[in-house]
């Protein structure tokens, strides 16, 4: 399972009610964050969070909604005696911009490890032993200036067949090993492989998150068959379309209508202009095009199960 909360849902700057957008996940006890605006690890804190609790962070990219908080939540890691290592992701010159965000937060108890992004589309494996059979893929999107979505995938393994080890002639205790996809050697020579005795692999968790883009065929491709597809959303005034367009931004209405077309589970709006008083009252219209839409509030919180669905089309 994966443990999801939307930590804050405004674009460009933080209102009195409304923290910066910032998405936290947990999984098998390792954490993600992705962005990191000012206040993010208040946010963090409000939703009962430690910032210990961060193994990776990932950036969308380098705007300052986006990235000037990580001075202020990598020194809360070190007060909160973090002292193992934090991975960064993200675009292109990542290790020079957090260097100099980092003059003011110069000795942290714990190493940080870079990994930028080198091409439209990349898949990150993280380590294995940290977070088993999850990737994470970086895909381009289309802001005024390098911009990347994120797509989160927890794969599920198939069911161990008893009948077809008993059949087979294979002892008890080989059964462990070869559940989790190890290739065993017996006691006669004889080699075993998972194949033998685990099912076809089951239907995993996708998650998949964009922000600061104008509607792309790669956030399509990427949210397919989604279970959970989160989405700016900066504009709910149709009259607004032209400027999301001038500015590299999503309406409500082209979320959902990705949503729509990427067949996913459900969308949660986020990102939203500071001069948006009241998202809520859009969302009437926008599941008009979306029925599964939620226009998010600040602090959403949501864990995403496995289903015995199989698994979606690649």
């Amino acid at each position: 399972m994966i443990d999801v909360c939307l930590l804050g849902t405004g674009g460009m700057m933080p209102l009195p009610n409304r923290f910066l957008t910032s998405l936290y996940l947990r999984c098998h006890g390792a954490g993600i964050l992705v962005d990191c605006g000012e206040a993010t690890q208040i946010a963090l804190r409000r939703r009962g969070f430690s910032s210990a609790q961060i193994d990776y962070i990932c950036f969308t990219h380098f705007h300052a909604d986006h990235i000037s908080g990580l001075p202020g939540m990598l020194l809360s890691m070190g007060n909160a005696d973090k002292t193992t290592p934090v991975t960064l992701i993200g675009p292109k010159g990542l290790e020079h911009v957090v260097k100099s965000l980092l003059v003011i937060a110069p000795q942290l108890p714990f190493p940080i490890h870079f990994h930028e992004l080198a091409s439209a589309e990349e898949v990150y494996e993280p380590e294995a032993a940290l977070l088993p059979d999850f990737s994470i893929t970086a895909f381009k999107v289309h802001h005024n200036i390098p911009c990347y979505g994120y797509r989160f995938d927890l794969s599920r393994k198939g069911k161990f067949n008893v009948d077809a080890a008993l059949a087979a002639g294979i002892d008890k205790k080989y059964w462990n090993p070869l559940q989790k996809g190890k290739t065993v050697i017996t006691e006669d020579g004889r080699t075993l492989t998972p194949d033998l005795v685990m099912g076809a692999e089951r239907k995993g968790i996708r998650l998949t998150y964009v922000t600061d883009s104008r509607p792309t065929k790669s956030i399509i491709r990427n949210a397919t068959g989604a279970d959970l597809f989160i989405c700016e959303g900066m504009y709910g005034d149709p009259e607004k379309q032209q400027s999301a367009k001038d500015k590299c931004h999503m309406t409500m209405y082209e979320a959902a209508e990705l949503a729509r077309d990427a067949d996913v589970s459900a969308l949660w709006l986020t990102h939203y202009s500071p001069s948006m008083v009241n998202p809520q009252e859009y969302q009437s219209a926008v599941r008009k095009i979306y029925p599964q839409t939620v226009v998010s509030k600040d602090g959403r919180l949501f864990t995403l199960r496995f289903s015995e669905a199989p698994p979606p089309s690649p």
